[in-house]
């Protein structure tokens, strides 16, 4: 799907033309909290790393599709300032999807690159532009050299490049990212009549100066923000309350 501005891969005047205007020095934080004091707390600086390669690939048959991960990779760069930079595996990309999870499609602008070869370099030179929010890559793979590549890039601009793997989960190729993300849907729990919000199961398979963990969380919201189910949040109250009861 096209945006207002598309653009072939190997021209970014537009990307260009777009941030020139704010091009200035970036907000001075390094992380971008996730807003969920669990996930935050197991982060090295209380989120995301700003600045940083990030990947993220989804569980289960949908995989090479990755819907999921793409919108958990569209709420994160929904909170940060300025337009989007979407190198595509595909024409599948379903622009009101990202507009519920608070990324306006007129954010994003899409570059057509269908193959790896194309899209990794697509993607460094998105990266050397301080006034975009960040750059996503739909890649099959993520090599050492190319990530390494990213990975200097991003921490040049202060940049957030976040890689969408479009081979599933079956490849787990050492690279250069900050940190590694896995993502699957859930049933949304809700007993009612109608559609609830939407649950994820968050897992980070690998961060620097952090341990493997998981979160069951509810799906961004239209601001782009997860939030703790419910009946996870009050489950420590309610362990506590008993723990107290037959003290």
């Amino acid at each position: 799907m096209r945006s207002h501005a598309s653009i072939a891969a190997p021209n970014l005047a537009e990307l260009r033309r777009l941030t020139e205007h704010i091009a200035g020095p970036r907000d001075a934080r390094d992380v971008l909290p996730f807003g969920i004091p669990e996930m935050d707390a197991a982060l090295p600086g209380g989120g995301l790393a700003i600045g940083g390669v990030h990947e993220i690939s989804e569980a289960g048959p949908r995989g090479c599709y990755a819907p999921v991960a793409a919108l958990f990779a569209a709420g994160i760069l929904s909170r940060l300032e300025g337009p989007v930079l979407w190198c595509l595996h595909s024409r599948d990309l379903f622009a009101p999807a990202l507009a519920r999870v608070g990324l306006h499609p007129d954010r994003v602008i899409y570059c057509e690159t269908w193959k790896d070869a194309e899209i990794l370099p697509s993607m460094e030179e998105g990266l050397r532009h301080p006034g975009v929010a960040g750059v996503i890559g739909e890649l099959n793979r993520l090599p050492l050299t190319p990530s390494r590549r990213l990975q200097l890039a991003a921490e040049t601009s202060k940049v957030t490049a976040l890689v969408v793997r479009r081979s599933g989960t079956s490849e787990q190729e050492p690279n250069a990212a900050t940190s590694r993300w896995r993502v699957s849907s859930m049933p949304s729990g809700d007993q009612g009549i109608g559609m609830g919000r939407g649950r994820w199961h968050v897992e980070l398979l690998r961060c620097r100066g952090a341990e493997p963990n998981s979160w069951v969380v509810e799906a961004c919201d239209a601001q782009g923000r997860l939030a703790l189910p419910a009946d996870v949040a009050v489950r420590p109250r309610a362990e506590e309350e008993r723990r107290r009861a037959t003290a």
